[in-house]
């Protein structure tokens, strides 16, 4: 136990040997910090460095600088050129004193006065109104929205009742009246009206209302009524044939009137029969 002791404190010395050493701040005079000056002395010095570094500095007389007379004009009130006698530079042209540019606004009111010209003559010579809250209301010239006739003081002043009735007359004796004629038939068109025989009949398919003896089977009959595209169509040549009192190709064989199961019905309720 001793000497664990013991092993432990030389370990901790030898620590405490390797740590740097840390300078004191408060060593030296009072106020002097780790690396820095503080002292009294030594911030009068920076004050006095610094004025010395902002001290003005002293700036040079302008150079004298020599005057010499113009050369005189030439004779004949001409105005002289561009070259003059040796030895001197050439002049610049300088702008007159009297002669001054023109006010700002008398410009303005110019260019207004130019466009406004420019926009009369293109306005077939009327005077061009400038937008204004203080304008007046402008007037309708020449409204083409309006016709003669619509206006009341211009047909007031041609026109009278008399003249009026004469005219209104005149209108009628104008008009004449086309009698109704009766509806041209159609060429070619002979065949059976099926929808006049469906109205003009009333029994039902299949009520037997014409006696039928033919020797055509019932086989014979389907066949013949196999040839038509439609039961209107073979109506129309049962009709045709003679029907419907004479059956002579047996589309008929109950004696209803009605050819191949032709049926009247849709034809009656679209009449409202």
């Amino acid at each position: 136990m001793t000497f664990k002791f013991f092993l432990m404190a030389g370990a901790l010395g030898a620590l405490a040997a390797c740590q740097p050493a840390v300078p004191d701040s408060g060593a030296g005079a009072p106020g002097r910090g780790v690396g820095f000056d503080n002292s009294l002395e030594a911030q009068r010095q920076r004050e006095a460095e610094l004025a010395g570094a902002r001290a003005p500095t002293t700036i040079p007389a302008a150079a004298q600088v020599a005057s010499s007379a113009l050369p005189a004009a030439p004779a004949g009130g001409q105005p002289p050129s561009d070259q003059t006698a040796a030895g001197q530079p050439p002049r610049r042209p300088s702008t007159s004193q009297n002669q001054e540019p023109l006010n700002l606004d008398a410009q303005t009111a110019a260019l207004e006065d130019a466009e406004n010209a420019s926009a009369t003559a293109a306005n077939s010579g009327r005077q061009v109104v400038n937008a204004s809250p203080s304008n007046p209301v402008p007037l309708a010239v020449d409204n083409a929205g309006i016709s003669d006739e619509n206006d009341f003081d211009a047909v007031a002043g041609r026109q009278s009742i008399v003249s009026d009735k004469a005219r209104i007359e005149a209108n009628r004796a104008q008009y004449s009246v086309v009698q109704p004629t009766a509806l041209p038939t159609r060429a070619g068109n002979s065949q059976p009206n099926v929808v006049a025989y469906a109205l003009e009949t009333s029994h039902p398919r299949g009520t037997q209302v014409h006696r039928r003896i033919s020797l055509v089977s019932a086989r014979k009959s389907a066949r013949n009524c196999a040839v038509f595209a439609s039961s209107d169509e073979a109506q129309i040549d049962f009709l045709a044939r003679g029907g419907p009192i004479k059956d002579r190709k047996g589309l008929d064989p109950d004696g209803d009137g009605y050819a191949c199961g032709w049926d009247p019905a849709p034809y009656r309720a679209a009449s409202g029969g």
